[in-house]
């Protein structure tokens, strides 16, 4: 049973045919909707899309270093995973042309020592601990706002406290061990007062957990366990042929691991998606992957979990695929 992947394949099939054309900010073009929804069940198997090789061990990789509450990409590069490698990039870049261009004496200063390309760049970072400080990192994004969201000026008794951070993943975890029926179980990564600050703006922006009494026959299959919890985020860009794949794993997983840290069952895995869109150098690529027959969802085990640092162990079985399809980034 394959059912997540016939909602993406739907997708996949209304942009391709019954979308709007919408310019973006990187020029490239896109056929876009807005608002779709898509849901799964855990018990049916884990969502790895069937019909092109997913990099699952890069996916696991972001997710650990968004727990971790990291927002420097050293951690990424030196785990071999690429995802945020032409974000950073893109951000030197910019930066070096300007100064370049009205402050020489500057380069020195900011570690600019020439005009590298990106595997430059990224060597760099691996190498040199000083540069990769100041150029790997993205600003507050994901993990900073999951793990340290900053509150300002907090009031105590009439005078001002300073500065507090509020760590949101560990709220979480501590609320569904004393108050799981509560309709507060969420999670933010959109700080407007930070925006700013950010190389990119978080594109799955929040999320929101449910928990359930489990029935009986659900206690039998796991025995010992009482609640079963379900997961649903909210996404207002969805790049629906390279980004949507991996975010719909990224969440399942997130949901395995929060209910591995509080003794509950992977139920419903949800996404409220925006602006759906397929970029217009991807439209080959979608119909190939539509062309191509599904298999059955693999299963992926989790063992060693610490959440809250970020650490996991797992193993992926039964992964049945087709070949990955190479596909231009939009940065």
């Amino acid at each position: 049973m394959n059912r997540i992947e016939e909602q993406y394949r739907a997708l996949l099939g209304t942009l391709l045919e019954n979308s709007t054309e919408k310019s973006d900010r990187t020029g490239t073009g896109t056929l876009s909707v807005f608002g779709r929804q898509i849901r799964h069940q855990m018990k049916d198997g884990f969502p790895l899309l069937t019909t092109k090789r997913m990099a699952v061990k890069t996916m696991m990789t972001e997710l650990k270093w968004f727990l971790k509450g990291d927002t420097n990409i050293k951690y990424l590069v030196d785990n071999g995973c690429k995802v945020w490698n032409g974000d950073a990039y893109k951000k030197y870049r910019d930066v070096y042309e300007i100064e370049s261009r009205e402050n020489d004496s500057k380069l020195e200063e900011l570690h600019m020592l020439s005009d590298l390309t990106e595997v430059e760049f990224i060597d760099r970072i691996k190498g040199d601990d000083e540069f990769a400080r100041i150029w790997g990192e993205l600003g507050p994004i994901y993990g900073k706002q999951w793990r340290s969201w900053k509150q300002e000026d907090v009031l105590e008794y009439g005078y001002k406290e300073g500065e507090v951070l509020i760590d949101q993943i560990a709220n979480l975890i501590k609320e569904l061990k004393t108050n799981p029926d509560s309709r507060r179980l969420m999670v933010s990564a959109w700080n407007v007062g930070e925006l700013s600050e950010m190389t990119l703006p978080p594109c799955h922006y929040g999320f929101q957990v449910y928990t359930r009494l489990t029935t009986r026959d659900e206690k039998i299959v796991n025995p010992g366990k009482y609640r079963a919890i379900s997961l649903m985020w909210n996404q207002r860009s969805v790049d629906t042929f390279l980004g949507l794949p991996f975010n719909i794993a990224s969440y399942a997983a997130l949901l395995c691991l929060i209910a591995e840290e509080v003794g509950m069952i992977p139920d419903q895995l949800i996404g409220n998606l925006g602006d759906v869109h397929l970029y217009k150098n991807h439209e080959d690529q979608a119909r190939e992957q539509l062309s191509r027959e599904m298999y059955d969802l693999p299963t992926v085990e989790f063992s060693n979990v610490n959440l809250l640092d970020g650490d996991f162990d797992f193993e992926v079985k039964d992964y049945k695929y087709h070949p990955s399809i190479k596909a231009p980034l939009s940065n």
